[in-house]
């Protein structure tokens, strides 16, 4: 997005969560709440982040060093405020005449249709000043929007600063807000510390943009779930449910059928196409991509990296990561599947695992189409079982020790039983 730099808030201490960890480095949806954020503003078009860091700042930079987009951090080496936090990076502004977005590291549940509504309304009104707001019947801990003639925002009255009839009002502040980068820097200089806790609030800037007759819009965020920051594990256990609701609730749309959603986890950028039916006690996070007409448990765990194309059964107790099973394979029962390429229709029986980790190196294990995988076979990456091969019950197949197409292995170690005139599968 042309001329918008957004500053991340990422401070914080978060003393609530009682963690040696830094509050923005717990996730939510299976990320850090830091790296949502990022993800948030590229999907939005941002790419260049400036990453206010300070509690702990070493351990949030080594996260950053694998974010995609053009980041940049800047210390605030005393915790005085989110003013004062902004304020570090003015250096970085010296030369910039477009919009400054801002938002904190620990709001994951703000929806990039909001942050685009707000930028977009920023622009078209040419306003000095958007903040994104939401309503909520429940503004307990929130600041304050407050309003004046002709319903023009006056200020942010801070919670533990609101008196009663402030604390009654149910529009709050979200936490991001659009600026232009020079109203921005002229009204931190003139924000002083005269609050309850002695810091320089960002907040103040609305207040001394309006006695400077500025411009000040607002937007209302589409679910008032947005304004829910994180602050402790309870804030954290709840922006956890609320992701992953959200997740369940945009497959039924495209046509996947969730058993019970109260049992389901859903996280990271999973795809999963109509058709599919997924039963109580899953588990699916990271980057996975599940075909048409697919089953998946009940109590299955899907990691990163895993693909399932059309009619895969994945069934109880089975696990699989860093896998791609073609069309029409069946995992049925208490199995691990890990670093493996399996072809169409193989049939992998009870408590087969595919020990892919030698103590130094992940390996593969590639298993041909039609293959059939007896119950309570273990093998030993790297290895190849070939087409139509039948591994018997109970076998090992140790490492670099390939079975051709065709062939019936079984035993510890697994050896040659007999070689069938043609490659076929067995499938139950």
């Amino acid at each position: 997005m042309k001329d918008v730099t957004a500053v991340v808030l990422a401070a914080g201490e978060g003393t609530r969560m009682k963690s040696a960890k830094p509050k923005v480095l717990h996730k939510v949806g299976g990320e850090p709440m830091l790296k949502c954020m990022l993800g948030l503003l590229k999907r939005i078009g941002i790419d260049d982040y400036i990453v206010v860091v300070g509690h702990k700042a070493e351990e949030v930079e080594r996260v950053l060093k694998n974010a995609d987009g053009k980041v940049r951090t800047v210390r605030q080496l005393r915790l005085l405020g989110s003013a004062d936090a902004v304020w570090q990076a003015k250096s970085l502004f010296s030369n910039f005449k477009g919009d400054v977005l801002i938002v904190y590291g620990d709001t994951p549940l703000i929806t990039h249709s909001s942050l685009k509504k707000l930028i977009h309304s920023h622009r078209t009104k040419e306003a000095d000043c958007t903040i994104l707001t939401a309503v909520t019947k429940n503004p307990s801990g929130f600041g304050r929007i407050i309003r004046g003639e002709n319903e023009r925002i006056v200020k942010i009255v801070e919670e533990q600063e609101a008196d009663k009839y402030e604390k009654a009002i149910g529009e709050v502040n979200v936490g991001a807000y659009s600026f232009k980068a020079k109203e921005l820097f002229s009204a931190l200089e003139e924000i002083k510390p005269d609050n309850a806790k002695k810091e320089y609030y960002l907040t103040g800037a609305i207040e001394t943009l309006f006695k400077k007759k500025a411009k000040i819009e607002s937007v209302c965020a589409d679910d008032e779930e947005e304004a829910l920051g994180v602050n402790s594990r309870s804030d954290l256990s709840r922006a956890n449910a609320i992701i992953n609701k959200r997740n369940m609730k945009k497959l039924a749309q495209k046509g996947v059928t969730i058993i019970d959603p109260a049992t389901t986890f859903i996280y990271g950028n999973v795809e999963i196409a109509g058709d599919t039916v997924i039963y109580p006690h899953c588990v699916i996070e990271g980057t996975i991509k599940i075909g048409k007409a697919c089953s998946i448990g009940p109590f299955a765990r899907l990691r990163p990296g895993t693909i399932l194309e059309d009619d895969v059964q994945v069934g109880n107790f089975v696990e699989v990561v860093r896998s791609k099973i073609a069309s029409g394979c069946k995992i049925k029962h208490h199995s691990y599947i890990g670093d493996t390429v399996m072809g169409k229709g193989v049939n992998v029986g009870c408590g087969t695992i595919t020990a892919n980790y030698d103590g130094k190196n992940k390996n593969r294990t590639i298993i041909g189409e039609g293959a059939f995988i007896g119950v309570g076979t273990i093998l030993i990456a790297p290895v190849k079982i070939g087409k139509g091969a039948i591994i018997g019950a109970g076998s090992v197949v140790t490492k670099n020790k390939d079975v051709p197409a065709g062939v019936t292995v079984a035993g510890v170690p697994a050896a040659v039983l007999k070689k069938r005139h043609k490659a076929q599968g067995v499938n139950s």
